[in-house]
């Protein structure tokens, strides 16, 4: 990605968005740490991207390393255990940052709690810049507060940075009426507006990150990661995934 302003290709979808990775899909198959070829993976997925001049933060989650909320069932205090789990999202930052610099992107980490030797610290308007210059931006340490998911994270940074979409990859192909796991005739949205997600209670995001995205109107596109391609196709406005208030 150069280290300039370029304008979207045209049939973009959004010009600028916010990638939320789960700390689980830099596990690959092993479902806990990191899978070196996965998260290489992800960072050639993302470089295939460049070309269409988009602006993309990403926020990244920890759970393939440590969940606060587990630690703290164990009987770490949740305050602890949640700053814990922060420190396990930078940890796969870093991996993700140096996974796609090697595949020749300008990276920025910034994160919410102040680790000067390894990130900068998280300043919104320093964020903006990084995207107007073609960088792309990696959020990490969640909100840098205790008792927030990296859903919330991903979905404040949104509003913060003006993304016009968050991009939610996971490792099932949509949102569905039920567990498709475990009711194969689950019915799957292809698009659905936010109000009738909250009214169905769907499981789009905790709830503090989707009253965010719904509040500000930024849609949320729910998509298989494990497909190749699908995040360019997300943005190219190919039917993939649900669409929330799109």
């Amino acid at each position: 990605m150069s280290d300039s302003p370029q304008a979207p290709d045209e049939g973009v979808r959004w010009k600028r968005v916010l990638l939320k990775l789960s700390g689980e899909a830099f596990a690959g198959g092993q479902g806990v740490g990191i899978d070196a070829v996965t998260v290489r993976r992800i960072a050639e997925e993302i470089a295939a991207i460049d070309a269409l001049g988009i602006e993309l933060a990403i926020v990244v989650g920890g759970g393939n390393i440590i969940r606060g909320e587990l630690a703290s069932a164990g009987g770490i205090e949740r305050a602890t255990a949640d700053h814990m789990g922060m420190l396990a999202t930078v940890i796969n930052c870093l991996a993700l940052q140096d996974a796609l610099e090697k595949v020749g992107l300008q990276v920025r980490t910034q994160t919410g709690l102040t680790m000067t030797s390894v990130a900068e610290p998280y300043v919104r308007r320093r964020a903006i810049r990084h995207l107007e210059k073609g960088r792309v931006v990696v959020f990490g340490a969640g909100t840098g507060n205790p008792y927030f998911t990296t859903d919330t994270a991903a979905a404040l940074r949104a509003v913060e940075i003006r993304a016009h979409a968050i991009l939610k990859a996971t490792n099932i192909d949509g949102i569905y009426d039920r567990d498709p796991r475990k009711e194969p005739d689950a019915k799957r949205f292809t698009e659905i507006t936010h109000e009738e997600a909250f009214r169905l209670r769907l499981k789009v995001m905790d709830l503090t990150a989707f009253s965010l995205s719904m509040e500000n109107k930024i849609p949320i596109v729910v998509f298989d990661l494990n497909q190749p391609g699908n995040i360019r196709r997300v943005l190219m406005g190919e039917p993939v995934g649900t669409v929330v208030g799109g």
